[in-house]
């Protein structure tokens, strides 16, 4: 019998405390060959999801029990399972389990490997012995609950300790500001020439941060849906470059014209055009990315993501309009 989670240590992998006994299904069986399979393997486990697989153990769906009754016999087990499955990375920790009980409030979640083999299951039999009390739904609600304490607790740190975790990414934020200091210094002459440059300036790194701050909070939640890889990072990077790009020229669009209309200046518009439309996509790939990566690397991206997409996009942004600036106004 796997270790509690509740007495493991919340960095363990949580392969250590996944246990084999689970229900795995052919892919190619109908509804009424698989009924019959189970009838004469009745499962040992109370919690009971039935997990599709082929030749080589590689997960495909999960069958909701339900629908398995009230299908037609003849029906393929293909054609009712449930394809998009929440799974855990073998590589996950105990902590991240926790969060996908507590995100996702299923009983159970089954363990890959990079290629979707499934090595086993963590349900929330691991918490609690109280599991019989589950057909209440109050009951069911107290369980999570439970587990949200029980995660809150283990991750309480004393001030120093939350200090020594959180400033060393804070100290991203206060590189950048410093570093983005010294390039509107090495632009004095463009902002002197053309004030209205610097008017701007707040408006311009806003929108980058903003932007930013979306993409990391949208690659924190997809974490808890999949386990990363390189492949799936290049492709959700050019699907968030398009959305950046039209993100930055609707919002550099509506700030350019109020330029133009304000101070009549064609170029300085087309300078906050062209540096938010660059800006806004570029901080958004680095938003999106930074997550992904830091986990792929085993850091965690709850905490060093934010400051470190939020510094990115402030250099970015930066570098564009005053090279933008330096160029169209010479």
């Amino acid at each position: 019998m796997p270790l509690p989670l509740t007495q493991a240590d919340l960095n363990d992998p949580v392969s250590k405390h996944a246990r084999q006994e689970f229900t795995k299904l052919a892919a190619g069986l109908t509804v009424g060959e698989a009924l019959d399979w189970l009838r004469h393997n009745p499962p040992n486990e109370r919690i009971i999801y039935l997990y599709v697989v082929d030749g080589e153990d590689r997960l495909l769906g999960v069958v909701p029990t339900r629908r398995l009754l009230l299908s037609q016999p003849d029906q393929p087990i293909a054609a009712i399972m449930v394809r998009k499955v929440i799974a855990l990375p073998a590589d996950a920790t105990v902590l991240d389990a926790c969060e996908f009980f507590i995100q996702h409030r299923l009983l159970a979640f089954p363990v890959v490997d990079a290629d979707r083999r499934i090595l086993g299951v963590v349900d929330v039999e691991l918490y609690t012995s109280e599991l019989d009390a589950l057909g209440e739904s109050a009951a069911g609600e107290e369980v999570f609950q439970r587990i949200g304490v029980r995660l809150a607790a283990g991750q309480r740190e004393s001030p120093w300790a939350a200090f020594r975790q959180r400033f060393p990414w804070l100290g991203c934020n206060l590189a950048a500001g410093i570093l983005a200091a010294i390039l509107s210094g090495l632009f004095r002459d463009e902002l002197e020439r053309v004030v209205a440059l610097a008017f701007f300036i707040p408006v311009v790194l806003n929108l980058a941060e903003s932007v930013s701050s979306q993409s990391v909070s949208l690659a924190l939640q997809a974490l808890h849906g999949r386990p990363p890889s390189w492949r799936a990072l290049a492709r959700d990077l050019r699907r968030e470059f398009g959305t950046g790009l039209f993100l930055g020229l609707a919002a550099g669009a509506v700030v350019a014209l109020v330029a133009l209309v304000w101070l009549g200046q064609g170029r300085v518009a087309l300078c906050l055009m062209g540096g938010i439309a660059g800006g806004v996509a570029g901080a958004a790939m680095l938003g999106l990315a930074l997550p992904v990566v830091l986990r792929l690397l085993k850091l965690d991206p709850r905490v060093a993501a934010g400051p470190i997409a939020l510094a990115g996009a402030d250099i970015i942004t930066i570098l564009l309009y005053f090279n933008l600036a330096r160029w169209l106004l010479s």
